[in-house]
């Protein structure tokens, strides 16, 4: 049986197994038990003696190779399919005991292409759930508007505009916005964002990841590929053969320990720098650098010149906005002349983004600032090396402390 919660992993001795068992759980918003799915005429099952644990409010991405099971397990969850056996809870509720179409609206559903309907509006397409529901008039106009807007959308210009009429990206925002309809417990999303061209698909992750800050809803998100699902998911459940599951845990721990040779061959090499994706600058403490205010005077520029051994001093604003960076030899000109600041990154950019922008721009130094724009310090190469060495050493620490 594969039975796992988060911390388990195939291949765990005994007395870890256990130990992983026993740490405080978060509510558990699905819980599938020994849940079996066996297709007439075939040999062996799609998903077979699978238990796991999905908490509430997170992210979980199931990640595998084609015809693994991951597909099938979300099916499963939303009773597209029936199991063979086992059972399906949801937030405590076995799901077998509710009529289907009660249980679809708790549940909003994503897919790859959106799945928009195309004789519908934008509007109409958000709409579905909410009407299904019996909501009023106004509260579903309410909601759609405030729908468009949260996935990034104008609702005056976009409101009723039909699926054509938009570019990919757009509907995969609109499917994401229908998807959240009717305020669902559980969002199911199967490769929501596999149909999109690189620069898009990172563009609709990072707006969806802002979009679950905000709404905090429990997520299962079904891909195929590793980087997705280190960057998309708080756990990752890696999907074997026959629906098992052959770990679950943090993208951390699965890159930092795969738990057998089978998820070692699918993470594949190059997992030290995908752990760089994980580490958020917003998480960590950046080193000061010397800066002066914009409207500082000659003798104030000097001083702060002076009293550091940079090449260059960081001007900022009356806002504490990056305005520009000032020669230390030419502290004290006046008017002083500086280069613009072209290399920033706010907090939810990662130390993978930092030496990324590094490497492309020909620079040594990226600024981080606040959600507002505001200066936090300056990440050098080096500084860069230390924090993935710290973080090295955290994760080793917390290996100790669990050992």
């Amino acid at each position: 049986m594969t039975d796992a919660t988060p911390g388990t992993q195939a291949g765990l001795g005994t007395e870890a197994a256990e130990h992983a068992r026993t740490k405080p759980a978060e509510h558990p918003m699905i819980r599938l038990d020994r849940l079996v799915k066996r297709y007439p005429g075939q040999e062996q099952a799609a998903v077979e003696e699978l238990s796991l644990d999905i908490p509430e409010g997170r992210i979980v991405a199931f990640v595998g190779p084609s015809g693994c099971g991951k597909t099938t397990t979300m099916k499963l969850i939303n009773r597209l399919i029936e199991p063979t056996s086992g059972r399906i809870h949801l937030d405590g509720q076995d799901v077998t005991e509710l009529p289907v179409h009660e249980l679809r609206r708790r549940i909003g559903y994503a897919i790859q292409s959106s799945g928009l309907f195309p004789h519908r509006t934008v509007a109409d397409n958000i709409a579905t759930v909410p009407r299904l529901l019996g909501w009023s008039r106004q509260r579903v106009t309410e909601r759609v508007d405030e729908l468009l807007t949260m996935v990034g959308l104008d609702p005056a210009t976009y409101r009723d505009r039909y699926p054509k009429q938009l570019s990919g990206g757009q509907q995969q925002r609109v499917g994401v916005a229908r998807a959240l309809g009717g305020d669902p417990q559980v969002m199911l999303m199967d490769e929501p964002f596999g149909a999109i061209d690189p620069q898009n698909r990172e563009a609709l992750q990072d707006e969806f990841l802002r979009i679950q800050r905000t709404v905090r809803k429990t997520i299962v998100f079904v891909t195929h590929d590793i980087d997705e699902a280190c960057k998309m998911g708080d756990l990752i459940a890696v999907f074997g053969e026959n629906g098992k599951v052959r770990q679950y845990d943090t993208p951390e721990r699965i890159l930092a320990e795969p738990a057998d040779e089978f998820v070692a061959a699918f993470i594949g090499s190059g997992a030290s720098v995908r752990r760089l994706s994980l580490t958020r600058l917003g998480t960590l403490d950046v080193p000061e650098w010397p800066t002066v205010d914009a409207d500082a005077d000659p003798e104030r520029r000097l001083a702060v010149a002076r009293a550091q051994d940079r090449e260059y001093c960081l001007v900022l604003d009356a806002d504490r906005r990056p305005a520009g960076w000032l020669p230390t030899a030419e502290a004290d000109t006046e008017p002083p002349s500086h280069f613009p600041v072209f290399s920033t990154l706010g907090p939810h950019s990662t130390l993978f983004d930092a030496l990324d922008l590094m490497l492309s721009a020909d620079t040594s130094t990226v600024v981080a600032v606040d959600d507002e724009g505001r200066y936090r310090g300056v990440l050098e190469m080096d500084t860069v090396r230390e924090l993935i060495n710290s973080e090295q050493t955290r994760t080793a620490h917390a290996r100790l402390q669990e050992a």
